[in-house]
């Protein structure tokens, strides 16, 4: 009514008078009400401007504060380049700093006594105290109270039994060679040979030559008419993890198992070609022991008695023995294995008899026909095992630098437990890498960077059991390193060999790619030559057997793995062995510590590349190149007969193919926009883009968990990753679609479809994800 008598033309002019007033009223709340949703507009955007950035972007460097409309533009030296350094500066302090001398002490120091899974405080405590030093104040200890075995005693025995008595033939020592050149191998108190979760028992038995102890290996002696029920196997190392030598042998009724390494593995660097044996040449020495985890890997990693949770004091433990074996077993030298073997000798087929997988055996030469078996009734090994079980403590070392951006983390991560006194190679020269990449990062810190992300160091205890301390930790932290971890990069062996082996999740093909063609490589054939100049360019998929594992294939965290690893002309590496010791490693491993440093650089400058690059530094399409190849090699795990159809994978996989080179041509995009010279009155536009980056963030981070499968797989439901696992009956080597193909491989097609339809779920999900 009142608004209509306003506006009524017949309105009187004395009326008009009256209401006039309540016009302005009216109009003047109006403007009230606009300039106080004017103020609080620009009250949102300040603190857009203010607090946001504040917590996100240093203030004195520059980025959004730069793009104020009494600021000036964006300073060369800050954000994207650097903060606090430009980022070229950086990469120089992380090229210039690590030390040949400095990575020699480190080694020195771990290899210098035992330092076996909780039982290595002090070198935990040394470790926190060293990375304070180099600058990385918030640095703690994270503990975990662990089920796990340390040896009482062991017997290794042949035995000729006869009406009346029973005869010792040979008694192993089960020790290797003390010697003078190498000082950790006499030490008193060094650890009696054993298998991490091995199990407690004395068995007397006939035994069998069952080659490397595969699944095939088992099933070609059972389709042999071989007697395995009830016998001790005799099997070499190499293949497959040793675990699943033992659980197949263990499913098969038989009541123990000795894993050896044979020669034939060591290539031509062998005693029978010529070769001198360590410490004299390159060749492996005949006492030489491989101790190791027995645990089942591909079915679970951790502490076996919290499956999917951390290991608390307090907590509910589960029974172990689904993930560990129930029968004994040893690990023995080919000095000492010797005996057993020639035991064998014409009796039953030769390895010769079967197919190519059983050819080869690198004792001959002493003697060795590579008889199956069994042994006569006669002639029976005694395999005694005592081990003690307990639940101990363990000590992971945890180093932070804080960035400017909190929920965006990266994390590296080297084992510091050993199974000897030595372990220079395995996991130690990681441990030097480790150390001489934090004081890198230390150096640069002093000179006043600060990293653009959260780093995070780590030193894991109990990897050589079965990755215990990275798995607890990952599985207390899940809720956080779900929202916040970009990537882990893991460093287990940085230096036994002169062949660099990376491996990754295909997010990280890039990186590696870049920072093998920024260090200068040690085999220098070709003065010049980077790292990359001299690899072959493959990057292995993820599979097990270091820390990376519960980042990779739990969390859904994109991961690599690398190092130098042995290659074809090398010294023997003592894998495992007393012999994997400093003296070793200064003469023959790396004798002037150079692939150590190679390592150490590769290493920062990976973390560097992920941590300042305001766009993470991943490579969406690699991921979808990497998801095609893999469904190639699936496809013969189809039998033509059951016809297969694959074509809905590849229609899902075509698809996120799309919307990841989109998304990182957009990611780019971006990238480029942070170096255009933006006026001050166009400010917003760089608001604009900080939000658009995180964004693009928040999917990257985001990609790798999108192929999580929460119910998890088949039969090993703590592995979640749809795409990457360890084989299941390899362990060490990774699996890809796992699911898919181990039911092709079954025959259960029923079952292949299920999965094909898990894994288009999750592709698709990523597709949207990128949307």
């Amino acid at each position: 009514m009142r608004e209509k008598t306003m506006a009524s033309s017949e309105t009187t002019p004395l009326l008009a008078v009256h209401v006039a007033p309540q016009r302005y009223r009216y109009t003047h709340h109006t403007i009230r009400r606009g300039c106080t949703f004017l103020l609080a507009s620009l009250l949102a955007i300040a603190t857009i401007l203010f607090l946001i950035p504040s917590a996100i972007l240093p203030r004195d460097h520059g980025s959004i504060w730069s793009y104020l409309p009494w600021a000036h533009p964006l300073p060369h030296d800050s954000w994207p380049q650097g903060n606090g350094l430009p980022y070229d500066q950086l990469q120089q302090i992380l090229l210039n700093t690590p030390s040949a001398a400095k990575a020699r002490e480190w080694s020195s120091y771990y290899t210098a006594g035992p330092h076996l899974a909780g039982k290595n405080l002090s070198q935990a405590l040394w470790t926190l105290e060293k990375w304070k030093e180099f600058g990385v104040e918030d640095t703690t200890l994270a503990s975990y109270d662990i089920y796990l075995n340390y040896p009482l005693g062991h017997r290794l025995a042949l035995l000729k039994k006869s009406d009346d008595k029973t005869e010792v033939t040979f008694e192993a020592t089960l020790e290797e060679d003390q010697l003078d050149e190498d000082p950790t191998s006499s030490l008193p108190d060094r650890v009696p040979v054993f298998h991490g979760y091995s199990a407690s028992g004395n068995a007397t038995a006939q035994f069998v030559y069952a080659n490397f102890g595969t699944y095939k290996d088992y099933e070609d002696l059972v389709n042999a008419n071989i007697t395995l029920e009830g016998k001790i196997a005799i099997v070499k190392y190499g293949r497959i993890f040793r675990g699943l030598k033992v659980k197949r042998a263990q499913e098969l009724g038989m009541v123990g198992v000795l894993i050896y390494d044979d020669p034939q593995e060591d290539g031509e660097i062998t005693e029978e070609n010529g070769y001198e044996t360590y410490p004299n040449g390159p060749a492996r020495n005949p006492s030489a022991i491989q101790r190791g985890s027995t645990q089942f890997l591909s079915i679970l990693p951790g502490d076996p008695t919290t499956p999917g949770y951390a290991s608390k004091p307090g907590v509910e433990r589960q029974d172990p023995h689904n993930s560990i074996p129930s029968i004994p077993s040893l690990p023995i030298s080919y000095k000492e294995v010797l005996p057993f073997l020639k035991a064998l000798n014409g009796h039953g087929p030769k390895a010769t008899d079967f197919n190519q997988y059983w050819q080869g055996g690198g004792l001959t030469y002493k003697g060795v026909e590579y008889n199956i078996g069994p042994s006569p009734e006669d002639v029976v090994i005694n395999l005694n095992n005592e081990q003690e079980y307990v639940t101990t403590p363990l000590w992971n070392v945890i180093g932070v630098i804080k960035g400017t951006i909190p929920d965006e983390v990266i994390v590296l991560g080297n084992h510091r437990d050993a199974w000897i006194a030595g372990g220079a190679g395995d996991p130690n020269s990681g441990s030097a890498a480790l150390n001489e990449v934090i004081r890198s990062f230390g150096e640069a810190l002093k000179l006043g960077w600060k990293p653009l992300r959260t780093i995070v160091f780590a030193s894991w205890d109990g990897e050589e059991y079965g990755l215990l301390g990275s798995t607890e930790w990952v599985e207390e932290n899940l809720p956080w390193l779900s929202k916040a971890n970009v990537a882990y990069l893991n460093v287990d062996v940085a230096a036994a060999g002169t062949q660099f082996t990376p491996r990754a999740a295909p997010l990280l093909n890039q990186v590696i790619y870049e920072v093998a063609g920024r260090v200068q490589s040690p085999n220098q054939t070709v003065h010049g030559q980077t790292v990359a100049d001299v690899w072959n360019g493959n990057i292995a998929t993820m599979g097990s057997g270091s820390d990376f594992t519960a980042f990779q294939d739990f969390a859904g965290i994109a991961s690599l793995d690398f190092g130098f690893g042995r290659g074809a002309k090398d010294p023997v590496y003592h894998y495992h062995s007393n012999y994997d010791s400093f003296a070793w490693m200064e003469k023959f491993g790396d004798a002037d510590w150079s692939y150590h440093i190679a390592c150490t650089k590769m290493w920062a400058l990976a973390a560097a590349r992920l941590v300042d690059s305001p766009v993470i530094a991943f490579s969406a399409a690699d991921y979808a190149s990497g998801l095609y190849t893999y469904l190639r090699r699936a496809e013969p795990s189809a039998l033509p007969e059951t016809h297969f159809d694959f074509a809905p994978l590849d229609t899902a996989i075509l698809e996120f193919k799309s919307s990841a080179e989109a998304f990182d041509a957009y990611a780019d995009s971006l990238t480029e926009q942070l170096h255009e010279d933006v006026p001050w009155y166009h400010w917003w536009k760089k608001v604009r883009l900080y939000f658009q980056i995180r964004v693009a963030n928040d999917k990257y981070k985001g990609l790798e968990r999108a192929f999580l499968y929460e119910p998890g797989l088949d039969g090993r439901d703590w592995f979640k990753h749809v795409v990457f696992a360890p084989g299941i009956w390899t362990g060490y080597s990774g699996a890809t679609y796992p699911g898919l193909v181990e039911s092709l491989e079954a025959g259960d097609i029923a079952n292949a479809e299920k999965w094909s339809k898990i894994i288009q779920e999750r592709v698709n999900a990523a597709t949207s994800l990128l949307a």
